[in-house]
């Protein structure tokens, strides 16, 4: 199957892309899930109203996650909901905080039902969804849905072309030219490339309309350097020069002191830091070329609220969302 290269026209009028990217800017997202699952279900609840909370204090986007088994072995449950059902909820309860995915697993999905999902919650959503996709870190999960990790490339590079061509408004997805519907709100659904996906830089770049990139070594002083030229060589390959945003994530534990430290935890994993250790370096990474930071709270000691609260009051007026096109209405 051939691959569809990404379309090269502007993403203006996009209410969820505009809110998110724009060239030498930085906004700030929310990641879910905000506490991590603790064995009952109920210990879940009260998100829905933190994340109105973020949509008040200016983030750009809240992210949801894809993980469709918890593995044991992988130590992180992950998002617990289904990537779908979380977005259609949030889609529900919110106006403008664009809807993001870190990320859906193409390999695993079928791309009539990939399309169709992602068409529903946008239209849903008033075309605030932003797509980011992956080729799917967790093996575990592909012999259950009967599949060969090792091939997961190969299905992901086919995988965003049928997508991309069943969102299409004249081309057939197929039997006798059938179509999918709905088509998305604005023609089209940003999607964001993660990490590599098993995928080379030249291929990312002439096939995505962004990139969500893993941060480097984001507490020394040369990890967000290091990040500006990994962002730099990429850029260089996009066919003509044009735009295309870079996203990035950090889970944090923010102290409650604003001049404590940046402190690796977890191996790296997580950043204990406080307001003015993180405001230096969200400006790394706008210097860096990236467009935004998706901000994990789950792993932090002190409850959610909280610390989005103190994000919107200290931190998000410094890269507040951009102004954007107001979202359509809901197709219900």
């Amino acid at each position: 199957m051939s691959s569809t290269a990404a379309p090269a026209s502007s993403w203006a009028g996009h209410p969820g892309y505009e809110r998110m990217f724009a060239p030498g800017e930085l906004t700030v997202g929310l990641f879910l899930p905000l506490w991590p699952y603790a064995g009952d279900m109920a210990g879940m609840r009260g998100q829905t109203e933190v994340v109105q909370q973020a949509e008040r204090g200016g983030f750009a986007a809240v992210w949801v996650r894809d993980v469709p088994l918890a593995d044991p072995a992988f130590g992180d449950v992950g998002q617990v909901y289904d990537p779908w059902t979380a977005l259609t909820w949030l889609a529900a309860h919110t106006s403008r905080i664009a809807l993001a995915t870190g990320s859906v697993i193409f390999p695993l999905r079928h791309p009539i039902d990939l399309a169709k999902q992602a068409a529903s919650v946008d239209h849903l959503a008033g075309g605030r969804l932003v797509l980011g996709a992956a080729s799917g870190d967790r093996p575990v999960e592909f012999p259950a849905y009967g599949l060969d990790h090792g091939t997961r490339g190969a299905r992901y590079r086919e995988a965003v072309d049928a997508f991309r061509g069943l969102l299409e408004a004249e081309r057939p997805g197929g039997p006798g030219g059938a179509r999918l519907l709905p088509k998305p709100v604005h023609g089209r659904i940003p999607l964001l490339v993660t990490g590599s996906s098993q995928q080379s830089q030249d291929w990312i770049a002439e096939h995505a309309d962004g990139w969500l990139v893993y941060p480097m070594a984001t507490a020394t002083p040369d990890g967000p350097r290091a990040l500006g030229r990994k962002i730099e060589a990429w850029r260089s390959l996009v066919p003509g020069g044009d735009f295309r945003p870079v996203a990035t994530n950090e889970w944090i534990d923010l102290d409650e002191d604003p001049g404590y430290p940046p402190t690796p935890l977890r191996g790296g994993f997580v950043l204990r830091t406080g307001t003015e250790g993180l405001l230096e370096l969200l400006g790394r990474w706008k210097d860096a070329g990236v467009n935004h930071g998706a901000l994990g709270v789950q792993h932090g000691r002190r409850p959610a609220a909280e610390v989005v609260a103190q994000l919107a009051e200290e931190v998000v007026p410094h890269f507040p969302a951009l102004a954007a096109t107001a979202p359509s209405a809901p197709a219900w």
